[in-house]
């Protein structure tokens, strides 16, 4: 299973800490190239691999980590995504509710990667949070996971706990994504689970 992570801001490099954390190895990517990526790709050792949007694109597991309004531009970039995981990291401030036509983000992400499989995780906590280590005071920081496709939410579920977090999968339910979208009440909660 490959991944990677598109977009280095600073969603995109606490999800890269957390990868270089567990000794996972992830591509990174960003539109300003990857010499921009040096710094980060020097700290974090042989995990972190800067590539181009195009070669961190082909990962079997894209991470989207870009302000959302980019985010249909990234799905244009292939007329058929066949059946990978995109997992949306991205969250909608600033973004007009008629964008949204009702609908949750994520199926409204959903939308621009045809083919593809849409998850929704690593938005509920503010980036600073999300880059420190998942394990607090005994237990571990929760990680909710929402996708219509149940393989994809699986596959999500499985790279959370890798990456320390306790993940709690909302599975399928019509009401997931508007439960971690913006003004949802799992957003921002910093959840500890004790084994």
């Amino acid at each position: 299973m490959t991944y990677s992570i598109i977009g280095s801001g600073k969603v995109g490099t606490a999800l890269a800490r957390q990868f270089a954390r567990n000794a996972i190895p992830v591509g990174i990517a960003n539109t300003r190239g990857a010499l921009s990526l040096a710094a980060l790709t020097d700290e974090l050792g042989g995990y972190l691999i800067a590539q181009t949007l195009e070669q961190a694109l082909s990962a079997d597991v894209v991470i989207l980590a870009i302000p959302f309004s980019a985010h249909r531009a990234i799905g244009r970039m292939f007329p058929d995504w066949h059946n990978r995981t995109i997992i949306d990291a991205m969250n909608t401030y600033g973004v007009a509710l008629e964008e949204l036509e009702g609908q949750a983000s994520t199926d409204v992400v959903a939308r621009a990667f045809a083919g593809g499989h849409v998850v929704k995780t690593f938005n509920q906590l503010p980036a600073a949070l999300l880059a420190k280590d998942p394990a607090q005071d005994g237990g571990r920081r929760v990680m909710f996971v929402w996708g219509r496709d149940q393989q994809a939410n699986t596959r999500v579920t499985e790279l959370v706990e890798r990456l320390g977090f306790a993940p709690i999968s909302l599975g399928t339910i019509d009401d997931g994504g508007t439960l971690l979208g913006l003004g949802g009440p799992l957003i921002l909660q910093n959840i500890i689970k004790y084994q």
